[in-house]
Parts: structure tokens; sequence; C-alpha cells
């Protein structure tokens, strides 16, 4: 194909962090009652609390289970989760992509900790998960942000483990559900899923991670931001709209307008089939195009959230590696340039590709519309 395409994109936004605004999203749509006010009044923290409980009942999340609002987006969240869990026991990281690779470091430069198993494959795989002791505790990632590699399913995980389960499932929720049951401490952030303002993570956790907390004190110090207990309890008040530190409520209002938009359409299961119907458009043309191949090698691996591609075939291995390299770059700069798509080059630090963002509030016209354009881009760079 190379004329070129007669419609662009009514709302050309593909990135995979910050995500695309709900459907109709304005600004003028926002609840601005808490607005001004602290966070400790209590307008300001009915709607924190307000914000924690919708989360609860769309994710249907357990009632035994504490929900919370943190600090430092999802990077806030699961290192809260590793600061105040981990080293009580032996751990396991697995990582396939970038995030998770910074789970690894974490665990490993600055925890150090002593009993530590590292557990890696490339982008676009999954290690061996069977591997993992039951007795360990394991942090992962649910859904390669970077790569677009997922779980299959949470089999290599035993119910009634002894370890403890932390899962960054920022780029998984409201998309993939959750198995509670297996889950310790889960993390998300406000701008990735949903696609609300940035800053404010999630840290979702069982009865067993409540336990880990309150009867072990790590060897090392905790910022201010990772303290979870009052005494040797944990601090219930936290999960309950009284955040460690000052949120924004402007933030948290574009959080809840999500939130009433999602339970609005049919709550988590539409968001599912959303984010699936938009993933099969992406992956169903990657498989209908020659030069194209999705990073993930395995379907039941594959994202329905940020899919990601690379090039092949004559013409683009004929190129050296640094023009190779320019390849996605050149196409997502000239496409944002004429406001068809934004911001869905791939990972800086992943292979040379494409990342197209395919959740629950992006519209498949939408998708079909961006995806004539990157073909007639890609045959404009070949002229």
């Amino acid at each position: 194909m190379t004329d070129i395409p007669a419609l662009k994109p009514e709302r050309p936004f593909f990135s995979s962090g910050p995500t695309a605004k709900i459907p109709g999203w304005s600004a003028s749509n926002l609840e601005t009652k808490a607005l001004g006010r602290s966070h400790r009044s209590a307008v300001g923290k009915a709607r924190l609390k307000y914000a924690i409980d919708l989360t609860r009942e769309l994710l249907g999340v357990p009632d035994d289970y504490l929900v919370g609002i943190m600090p430092g987006s999802d990077t806030g969240a699961l290192e809260c989760a590793m600061w105040t869990m981990l080293g009580a026991r032996p751990a396991t990281v697995a990582a396939w992509e970038s995030f998770g690779n910074v789970w690894i470091q974490d665990a490993v430069k600055q925890l150090k900790l002593k009993d530590l198993t590292v557990l890696d494959a490339d982008y676009g795989e999954i290690p061996d998960l069977e591997s993992i002791p039951q007795d360990n505790d394991v942090v992962f990632t649910w859904n390669g942000t970077t790569s677009g590699a997922k779980i299959k399913n949470t089999d290599w995980l035993e119910p009634g483990r002894a370890g403890i389960t932390i899962n960054d499932a920022t780029s998984a929720v409201f998309a993939q559900e959750m198995d509670w049951a297996k889950l310790d401490a889960t993390t998300f952030s406000w701008q990735k899923i949903m696609g609300s303002e940035a800053q404010h993570g999630m840290l979702i956790l069982s009865p067993k991670a409540i336990e880990r907390i309150e009867s072990y004190d790590p060897e090392w110090p905790l910022p201010k931001l990772f303290r979870l207990k009052k005494g040797d309890k944990i601090n219930r008040a936290i999960f309950e709209g009284a955040t460690i530190n000052t949120p924004s409520l402007l933030a948290t209002e574009d959080y809840i307008m999500a939130l009433e938009w999602a339970k609005s359409i049919g709550g988590r299961q539409a968001m599912f089939d959303r984010a699936d119907a938009n993933a099969k458009i992406v992956t169903d043309w990657i498989e209908a195009t020659p030069w194209l191949r999705n990073m993930v090698s395995d379907p039941a691996q594959r994202t329905n959230t940020g899919v990601c591609f690379v090039f092949q075939g004559e013409y683009y291995d004929s190129l050296s590696a640094e023009d190779q390299a320019a390849v996605p770059k050149t196409i997502a700069a000239k496409l944002d340039e004429l406001d068809v798509g934004y911001d869905f080059n791939g990972y800086r630090d992943a292979p040379p590709s494409l990342r197209i963002w395919c959740g629950g509030t992006v519209e498949q016209e939408d998708l079909r519309r961006l995806l004539p354009w990157i073909e007639w881009a890609y045959a404009e760079l070949q002229k």
C-alpha cells in the first residue's frame, strides 16, 4: 500500500503510559468539590476512600484484602512491597522485560538479598516459572509492559504456598483477570491501564502479606513513604484513604471518573472484552503483514494491552543495524508529526520495535485507522 490513507484516528493516543483517556473525556466533567481542600478533610478523605472502594469493587478484590493508594505510581507501590516484605526467606525475582529487570536490580544492588535467585528471559519470552521453589518469595511482572509477553496462567504458583507473591500488574489489571487467591501484594498505577493522571499507585495486600508485614522488620531502614506499620500492626488507616503523603486530589478525581466509566459500561469484564477486541485487530494485522513479526512468538503469551512488534523481510534485513534501529523511530515520529498516532515507538531498552496500546480506553476504529498509516509510512521509507 503506497497511497496515503484517507482517514486519521479521531483519538490518536496509543502510548503505553500514560495511556489514552476514557472515551468522551473532558476536564469539565471532573468533580471539583475536593479541589483546594486538604486530603485530610472529610471531603478529601471521602474521595480517596471512594477511589479505593471503586477499585476493590471493579477488580473483584476479596473482602479480607487491603487496598491502598501509594505515592510514586506503580514503582512506589511495588518497591514498598519489596522493601517491607523481602528478606525474611529465600526469594526469586523473575523478569522478561525492562521493568522486571529494575526489580532485579533493586533486589541485587539495593536490598542486597542474601538468598536470591534471578530468573530472566529475553524480550518476548517467559522464563521457566515452574522452576521457582514454592517456599520462595517471588516478585514477577504479570504482563511485560515493554515486551508484550504475559504469563499464561498462575498454575506455577501452588495454593497455600509458603512464600509470598509480589505481582507488578500495572499493564494487566482491568485487561486480564487477577488470580487473587495466589497473589499477596499486587500493584498498579492509575496512568497505565485506565489512562488517568500519573504519580499515584495502588497496593493490594492479602492476609498473608499483612501477616508478613506485621511479623517482620527488615534489616534495612525504611523511608517514610514505605512505612506501612503503626507500632507492630499495619496502619489500616492508609487503606481507608489516609495516604502516607499528600496526594493530588485532581488526579484522584480523574481516576474516579475513569473507574465510574468502566463501571457504567459493564465493569472489568467489559474492559477485558474491549482490550481483547483491540488486541485482535492489531495482532491479526501483524500476522497478515509479511514484513512484521510479533515480539512474542507464543500466541498464548501475547498481551492484550501493549502489543509489541518488530520488522523483518528483505528490505529491513538489507539495512545496517543503525538503520534498522531508525525504522520504527522514523515511522513513529512521522505519524506523530501528522497527528495520526502519538507515542507508540517501542520502549527505549527494548529491541527496535513499535508498541501499540490496546487497553480498554482505546476505540477499535482508531486502531483500524492507524494501521494503514504504518503501512504507508513504511512504504515511504523504501522510496
